[in-house]
């Protein structure tokens, strides 16, 4: 009996595998079918992933290198005969920190009172300089409107370059009689006030653009006090927000050490270019002054100014003043900066710098022992200058090439500067452009007021 109940019980058994097998193959060639175009979805997609990725970290750059070498085949169209190079116009994506420039020493004299002006100073190149003061514009059969700047010719402009007595524009042109002013207006008190000055310090602020930053008094000696005039040119609008801010002339119209001297009657409507007319012509605002310091109002002065006239000009032996720029010294890169930051507009900025170049103007080379300057680009902001007839040529001429081009005036001063030393080559004029870190030892930097 056990043998047969063994035996049927392993038949059925068998049997019962061998069903199973069979539904078990079923099964599985019925998963393999449908599993089949998974998997292939599956290497697809893994396939397709780990070519994202390459392309993510390998071929990003050269793809929109691709882009941006594309988009600088259509900027020449706009730069057009301008050696800049291409993707400077692209604005940058992110911003960069600013790199920290530190000042350095200056071995400045301790005593105020115990310096005296070299007596051979001003054996310096001597000519009579006359200035336009009103145009007949009537002559012309077109009417024309009188500008702050004159309407200058070109052929009086090539010959106002020659260091010879002369008539030369330098602002303040008046129009025809009847004609209402030109602009730079001034009160009649602070017109007195400031042909009085022999030693000046200068700053401006149009447009309610920036603070009022007044000298450390404590750094500025009594004879300096006494004897050297600090002015501050402003608007009304400037005015009426600083007395709003707290910063209200007294009754003599000053400010700490600042006398306010409000203009009227602005001649551009650019306040840049307007704030050129301070920084330029000040032997044309103070006729009596000998010497001058100009501080752009994003400056504060902690030295002395008998010190600064010691320093740059009576040590050095030089009639104008100005510190290189801290990183750029080429004109063509001042370009390329001025559009890569939109400055200006950069059509206007394209004529001038054609019309520079084919004037004759080069590319800075630090490596030529010969150089004229060690560098073609000024900072700008501080400048010390004796009233000279060359210093003051030289300031006429560069004004006029802010009025007649771009009121940036970096662009301008190393051609005006070449182009007026190529004219008189046995008259020399003898500007000293000092490093940007003793600026930044005699003054301190803020940033501009934001709009």
């Amino acid at each position: 009996m056990l043998p047969e109940r063994r035996g049927g019980i392993v038949g059925s058994d068998l049997v019962k595998v061998s069903d199973h097998n069979i539904d078990h193959g079923l099964r599985t060639v019925r998963r393999n079918r449908r599993s089949g175009p998974r998997r292939l979805l599956f290497w697809l997609f893994s396939f397709a992933a780990i070519f994202s990725i390459c392309i993510a970290t390998l071929g990003f750059k050269m793809f929109f290198h691709g882009v941006e070498e594309h988009h600088s085949i259509l900027s020449p169209a706009v730069v057009k005969n301008v050696s800049v190079e291409s993707g400077t116009l692209d604005q940058p994506k992110k911003k960069l920190h600013r790199a920290r420039f530190l000042p350095c020493k200056v071995e400045l004299n301790d005593s105020v009172e115990a310096l005296v002006e070299p007596k051979t100073f001003w054996n310096f190149v001597k000519f009579s300089l006359n200035y336009v003061v009103m145009e007949n514009l009537q002559s012309h059969e077109n009417a024309i409107t009188p500008r702050f700047g004159g309407h200058q010719t070109l052929e009086e402009r090539e010959q106002s370059f020659h260091a010879v007595n002369q008539t030369i524009h330098c602002g303040f042109v008046e129009g025809y009689e009847g004609y209402p002013s030109t602009g730079f207006d001034l009160d009649k008190e602070d017109k007195m006030y400031m042909g009085t000055c022999t030693v000046v310090v200068s700053s401006c602020i149009f447009g309610s653009s920036d603070f009022l930053r007044r000298p450390t008094s404590k750094m500025i000696s009594e004879y300096s006090k006494k004897n050297v005039c600090f002015i501050m040119f402003v608007d009304k609008e400037t005015l009426v927000k600083l007395s709003n801010e707290g910063s209200a002339p007294n009754e003599k119209g000053f400010i700490g050490l600042w006398r306010m001297v409000v203009v009227s009657n602005l001649p551009y409507d650019d306040m840049r270019k307007t704030g050129k007319v301070p920084k330029f012509l000040s032997h044309r605002l103070f006729p009596s002054a000998r010497y001058s310091i100009w501080l752009d109002s994003k400056l504060k002065l902690h030295t002395d100014p008998m010190q600064l006239i010691e320093y740059f000009l009576w040590r050095e032996k030089s009639e104008y003043a100005i510190s290189n720029h801290y990183t750029r010294h080429c004109v063509w890169d001042e370009v390329q900066q001025n559009k890569r930051l939109n400055k200006y507009n950069h059509t206007a900025i394209d004529e001038q710098f054609m019309f520079y170049q084919s004037d004759g103007l080069h590319k800075f080379d630090p490596s030529d022992p010969n150089k004229p300057l060690p560098s073609y680009v000024p900072e700008g902001s501080f400048i010390v200058r004796a009233h000279t007839p060359m210093s003051n040529l030289f300031s006429c001429l560069w004004f006029n090439e802010v009025d007649r081009f771009t009121s940036r005036d970096q662009l301008s001063f190393g051609y005006t500067f070449l182009k007026l030393k190529k004219t008189n080559p046995d008259k020399p004029f003898v500007l000293h452009m000092f490093k940007d870190c003793e600026r930044r030892a005699v003054t301190k930097l803020f940033h501009h007021r934001n709009p």
